[in-house]
């Protein structure tokens, strides 16, 4: 007798796959050359995305998910508005990467830029079923109490091939979705050019890029300056809509991987990163 899930080998039974599609290194012209996000789907899950706001253009569709009267979590699809910024912020910095991406806004968090972790949940489990390609998490929550919930919609957005990409906190206190391993986990840097990034050979924290005295979109068509994890995870969010937009199919693997080679930080083939700092 053969041991459980052996049977999707058999002959058969097992599909086809396609290998990294690159004859060579991995360059940034090959990785996004010429790609603008289009086609791709991002959801921004956060306090709302105001697209009325010059730097986000137009919003494809969206929801708001909050508790009713009896405490039961309700999905009420339709315009609305961002409470607090934060939203806005993010997604004005995807759009700049990504100019012709689908944004949809998952609104979670109230004015005062805070939630509950079942909402939470329930935004990001609709991101995931309703086939966003690229989910923006720029919060999370450091109770334990979600851990297990927020895991296994991790897992499943990974097997889908939804590509999570996740701040990590502000101050140093583990936070989830940002500490599982199958998510981009992203923290600040000090560099300024939404382009380049870096990856951290330690992790729980993968990936850095910009979000340091930055400026942002802001409420009511305003701009400000502003630093935090949150930035910098919108940034990558933005660059992986784009790899997607020119390499449509890449799964989460495929994608940390270019990333990892694209990195400013990543040593040439056949030479070995400084270890005491990760720089070439």
């Amino acid at each position: 007798m053969k041991p459980a899930w052996s049977a999707q080998f058999d002959a058969g039974e097992l599909g086809t796959t396609q290998a990294l599609p690159v004859d060579g290194p991995i360059t940034r012209d090959w990785a996004i050359g010429g790609a603008t996000g289009a086609g791709v789907k991002v959801a921004v899950v956060d306090s709302g995305i105001d697209a009325s706001h010059p730097a986000v253009g137009a919003v494809q569709g969206g929801v708001v998910v909050g508790l009713n009267e009896r405490g039961e979590v309700q999905v009420v699809e339709g315009e609305h508005e961002d409470l607090f910024g934060h939203g806005t912020a993010c997604a004005g910095i995807i759009r700049g990467i990504a100019p012709e991406c689908e944004l949809y806004s998952v609104r979670v968090l109230g004015s005062r830029l805070s939630g509950k972790g079942q909402v939470f949940a329930a935004g990001l489990r609709w991101a995931i079923e309703n086939g966003m390609q690229v989910v923006n998490l720029s919060l999370g929550t450091g109770k334990r109490d979600h851990f297990a919930e927020l895991h296994d919609l991790a897992d499943e957005a990974y097997f889908r091939q939804t590509m999570l990409v996740s701040a990590v906190n502000n101050v140093p206190v583990p936070s989830y979705p940002s500490q599982y391993s199958s998510v981009f986990s992203v923290a600040a840097h000090d560099r300024t050019d939404p382009f380049h990034f870096d990856y951290n050979p330690s992790p729980p924290v993968e990936f850095g890029a910009p979000g340091i005295d930055i400026e942002v979109a802001w409420m009511r068509g305003s701009t400000i300056r502003a630093t935090g994890n949150s930035f910098a995870a919108a940034h990558v969010s933005g660059m992986v809509a784009l790899l997607l937009s020119r390499h449509p199919g890449l799964t989460p693997f495929h994608v940390k991987t270019v990333l990892h080679a694209l990195a400013d930080n990543a040593a040439p083939a056949g030479r070995a990163a400084v270890a005491s700092s990760g720089r070439p």
